[in-house]
């Protein structure tokens, strides 16, 4: 049985991953007589952040920030991002589906980290072929399908800064 801080660890470590590029910040958990925290650039981190989406007035859940013209994204990420950052924000968590194109574009314009969030079975799996949709966490099959999407998360995003 795989115990929670290490499952935590690894997702952490697998998303803190994906966030750095060769080009751009070394970004690394270190760990001491004082336990885990977050370096950059070999600095200390402390995360200033949030959650953050994107739901204009009027619009639901299938709304999709990602899915508009450019010149809409752009807008909407200049207003709310240039918000955050005078509010000191460092980092935002945003959930899969933003394009690596959109947080390079938040990190060299506004300095603003991302963090990717992949829900791990929250609202369900799809193991081999299935959709599950209370996920059983002991069972082997989905173990490995939910580390099979981290892991290809973290492949997708890996060279994002």
């Amino acid at each position: 049985m795989i115990r929670l801080s290490s499952l935590i660890f690894f997702i952490f470590t697998v998303i803190v991953t994906g966030l750095s590029a060769k080009e751009f910040d070394q970004v690394m958990v270190v760990q001491d007589e004082n336990g885990y925290r977050l370096q950059v650039q070999g600095e200390d981190f402390f995360i200033k952040g949030m959650n953050w989406d994107y739901y204009p007035i009027g619009t639901t859940y299938t709304y999709s920030i990602w899915n508009q013209p450019d010149d809409i994204i752009v807008a909407a990420l200049d207003n709310e991002m240039s918000l955050l950052k005078a509010m000191g924000v460092n980092t935002i968590r945003q959930y899969v589906g933003i394009p690596s194109r959109w947080i390079e574009y938040i990190y060299k314009k506004y300095g603003i980290y991302t963090v990717l969030n992949h829900a791990f079975g929250r609202y369900g799996v799809e193991v081999n072929g299935a959709y599950i949709p209370h996920t059983d966490y002991a069972d082997p099959d989905t173990r490995k399908a939910l580390l099979n999407e981290v892991r290809e998360m973290a492949e997708e995003y890996k060279d994002t800064p």
